[in-house]
């Protein structure tokens, strides 16, 4: 195998290992409950910005544009890592190592009429930042979003350097 096609199939594991992370966000969210915090919602946007790019340098390098992919798979590398290390502050917040932020919380959207408005109070679940709503061995939604952006970044960081090599050969 080449280091062209690993180039590509390195782009295409982050790809698949990063439609797999915000999937299983999604159907923690929609199908299990699980109400996300403001904080939370924050750690999905490297994905909402990083997968768009990472496929488009899968495009590029598909197209001979080694150049282009090279930087769009850096952007990505940065994207995932600032995902990482938003998880790894609101995982650290939960485990108490630091104060969270003062204005994090979550829960449905407001009433739709005032006259709701009382029930709605009585209903609301506001969410923090810094208590795990869930842990699968000992790491928390943030915990676990921390890992697979860290994973997502370096595979990014693989790419690059893959897709440089090709370059220069």
């Amino acid at each position: 195998m080449g280091i062209a096609v690993k180039a590509k199939a390195v782009n295409g594991l982050l790809l698949a290992g990063g439609l797999a992370a915000i999937s299983t966000a999604w159907g923690f969210q929609l199908i299990g409950g699980y109400v996300p915090c403001k904080l939370c919602l924050e750690q999905r946007v490297p994905y909402y910005a990083g997968l768009p790019l990472a496929f488009l340098s899968l495009i590029a390098l598909f197209a001979g544009r080694k150049g282009i992919a090279i930087v769009l798979l850096l952007i990505v590398a940065a994207a995932f890592a600032y995902g990482s290390g938003l998880g790894v502050y609101q995982a650290g917040a939960e485990w108490q190592f630091w104060a969270g932020p003062s204005d994090c919380g979550g829960g449905s959207a407001g009433p739709a009429n005032a006259a709701n408005m009382l029930q709605a109070l009585q209903t609301i679940r506001v969410v923090s930042c810094t208590e795990a709503s869930w842990r699968l061995f000992g790491l928390s939604f943030a915990g676990w979003n921390a890992v697979a952006s860290a994973g997502v970044a370096v595979l990014a960081l693989i790419g690059a350097v893959l897709a440089n090599r090709e370059r220069k050969a």
